[in-house]
């Protein structure tokens, strides 16, 4: 038997006045998330605990059969992990984003996807300037990057992970002094950030974005902070060998750690201009070794956070024809498998941050059971009646058909 997940960050999202209160789901055009439903069943998934942040870590960690009540420590280890960077017991890892800030705002959580290359060069800066034996930089792709500090004891690690960081993507247009880290240990955050306007702001590398009309990185935003994880191996959770693809070191450090093979596609970049196709193509010839593939497809999530509308609606309608379509098409013809599709949480574009509600789920494939469902639609999964409370279970469904109260 072989089992698929696939995974558009962020699809779902909240009813719109001006499609007569439909949402985008319901407006886009998905022939193939429809298909499933129609020859499986849809249902609703709680992916955020209830107190826990709405997260991609969070979500992601639920889809994949982990309860991040018991197995979350943070984002910054998980991104560390697929980096290669092995954190001791006495140091943090935080998300280190290039932000744009202008007149105290946040303009910018990502510096107008600022190119890899050239933000490769402000971090390794950075940590020229700002680097030590205790606080490490390391670039990563875009936007996305790291900081590790050694506070130097595990019970200071403790505290330093308890510091309230709120993620930049969560706070667009607003005053940012009103969101800097907050309790014991922020003030170390806050220097460094402080410290890094000063060692960015007149760069040539920002210069010449600021002449060609484009973001300047002008400031590292630290969120995100944990210790170490320790999560059992996937195969010993579901007796399955598994892959996982995806553009972002979140999701492929979450890989890692519990023993799927990370496989990187070529043009794979977590925004609008990913390879798709490549990505359906590289899932169906990892299971020709292999009984599992997770594939995450980022693009949704970053229009939502973009509040572009048609981009989301854009980047929904590619990975349902050439992600899930591709992947459907090829697996109908092997007839042993189940296939699932859901988005990790809503990034509703009128909000541009993520929320907790519970996301549809789809599912199809060998003894499955139909309802009368045939659309792909957080309408549809509510009016199914079917729920799974805890996200960790859903995972379980898709190997058992069957999940435990």
């Amino acid at each position: 038997m072989k089992y698929i997940v696939l995974v558009g960050d962020g699809m779902a999202d909240i009813p719109m006045e001006q499609f007569n209160d439909r949402t985008i789901l319901e407006i886009a055009n998905t022939p193939y998330m429809d298909k499933i439903v129609e020859r499986g069943r849809i249902g609703l998934v709680n992916t955020i605990p209830q107190g826990m942040s709405p997260a991609s870590d969070v979500a992601n960690l639920s889809i994949m059969g982990y309860d991040p009540l018991v197995y979350y420590s943070g984002r910054g280890p998980l991104e560390a992990a697929n980096m290669g960077i092995n954190i001791t017991a006495t140091e943090v890892a935080f998300r280190c984003n290039t932000v744009t800030i202008r007149d105290d705002l946040m303009e910018d959580y990502s510096a107008g996807h600022i190119t890899t290359k050239e933000s490769k060069l402000l971090i390794n800066k950075i940590q020229k300037e700002l680097g030590n034996d205790a606080v490490k930089f390391y670039p990563g792709i875009s936007y996305r990057h790291l900081a590790i500090i050694d506070v130097g004891s595990q019970a200071d690690a403790k505290r330093m992970c308890k510091v309230k960081c709120i993620p930049p993507h969560d706070i667009l247009g607003k005053n940012i002094m009103k969101f800097l880290p907050k309790g014991k240990g922020g003030e170390i955050l806050i220097e460094l950030m402080n410290e890094s306007v000063k060692v960015l702001q007149n760069d040539p590398v920002n210069k010449v974005r600021v002449d060609l009309g484009e973001n300047p990185a002008n400031m590292i935003w630290l969120w995100g902070q944990g210790t170490r994880p320790d999560m059992p191996l996937f195969k010993e959770k579901f007796g399955s060998d598994g892959s996982v693809i995806s553009a972002v070191d979140l999701i492929n450090g979450i890989g890692k750690i519990i023993g799927l093979d990370v496989i990187n596609v070529p043009g794979a970049t977590g925004y609008y201009d990913t390879n798709y196709k490549g990505k359906a193509e590289y899932a169906l010839k990892a299971l020709e070794n292999k009984d599992f593939v997770f594939v995450h497809v980022e693009a949704p999530d970053e229009a939502g956070h973009n509040g572009d509308l048609r981009q989301k609606i854009k980047a929904i309608e590619n990975f349902d024809k050439l992600v899930v379509g591709t992947v459907y098409d090829a697996m109908e013809k092997n007839k042993n498998f189940r296939i699932m599709v859901l988005p990790d949480h809503p990034t509703p574009v009128s909000l541009r941050c993520h929320t907790s509600e519970p996301v549809p789920f789809a599912i199809a494939g060998k003894d499955v059971p139909k309802d009368d469902a045939c659309v792909f639609s957080e309408a549809s999964a509510l009016a199914s009646n079917f729920r799974i409370e805890q996200g960790c279970k859903v995972i379980e469904y898709l190997f058992s058909l069957s999940v435990k109260a």
